[in-house]
């Protein structure tokens, strides 16, 4: 594992300069509770964008409940709070996972970002502006539910993915994110995901119920994504701790991930931030001021 992280850490510093000119794209993926697969379809999507050929890079942003690399069943040395703490830089901290994907642990770290001093997150920000034109996607998983924390990213990022389930509970949790949001006055443009549909049908009238609520009090369109089914290969692929896209690519719930990856490539991209990678930084660090 330690040669394969000094060979990646040498390959990106080989591209560093060639790929200037690549535009990179800063997702957020959320939900409005927990339970939702939130953290699975971030994994599974970010996997399937990098087999569309994106190069894509997961930061494991849920601060208190990280397990992106328990998904994928690989132990992360580093995380974000070895940077924080000037101990590795951020080529160091990069990991490897299934398929080449490229990813950062989270744990502790994203909660200490919030308390930066404004000098601090000057050199960590420099460290992280590395990142941009390095990747075509920049995917943060954030904690679910209404946390400060969590709607920071959000609002932070160029572009929000919303994860709901057809469940009451997880309907009005969705929308009662998306209102906070947009009660902050700040334009971000939303895209849902149903997740653990019985059936396309039920999928699709829970995206319906979701954007008729948002236009008729919100104003605003939130456009649906995709639909994935309840597919029971992806409990057994947590279990086993390999990505379902991985462990059974022929199966609904990988086949519904794909169309959703090809989907969102063909949409039009959200407008760059401005300062990239390093812009969304201190934009946050703005917000939590």
């Amino acid at each position: 594992m330690n040669d394969q992280a000094e060979a990646l850490r040498n390959l990106i510093k080989q591209r560093e300069r060639i790929e200037e000119g690549r535009q990179t794209r800063i997702v957020t993926v959320t939900s409005g509770k927990g339970g939702v697969g939130k953290s699975n379809f971030s994994l599974n999507f970010a996997i399937m964008l990098r087999r569309l050929g994106q190069k894509v890079l997961v930061f494991d942003a849920d601060i208190g409940m990280a397990n992106i690399d328990v998904l994928m069943g690989v132990t992360s040395p580093y995380s974000l709070y070895h940077l924080l703490k000037q101990e590795k830089t951020i080529w160091d901290i990069i990991q490897l996972g299934p398929e080449g994907l490229h990813f950062i642990a989270g744990g502790s770290g994203f909660s200490d970002l919030l308390n930066l001093t404004a000098e601090q997150l000057d050199g960590f920000a420099g460290q992280i502006d590395k990142l941009h034109g390095q990747y075509d996607v920049i995917l943060f998983d954030t904690g679910a539910g209404l946390s400060k924390e969590t709607v920071k990213f959000i609002a932070a990022s160029q572009e929000t993915i919303v994860v709901t389930t057809p469940e009451p509970t997880s309907i009005t949790d969705a929308y009662a994110l998306i209102k906070m949001v947009n009660g902050m006055d700040i334009n971000v443009p939303f895209k849902l995901i149903v997740n653990r549909a019985t059936d396309y049908r039920e999928g699709r009238q829970t995206a319906d119920k979701i954007n008729l609520v948002s236009k008729q009090f919100l104003r605003i369109e939130l456009p649906s994504l995709g639909i994935v089914p309840d597919d029971s290969n992806v409990s057994k692929a947590v279990k086993r701790q390999i990505p379902f896209t991985v462990a059974y690519p022929s199966s609904e719930a990988s086949s519904a991930i794909e169309r959703i990856a090809k989907q969102f490539l063909e949409m039009p991209k959200a407008e760059v931030a401005a300062g990239g990678v390093k812009g969304f930084l201190h934009k946050m660090f703005r917000l939590s001021r």
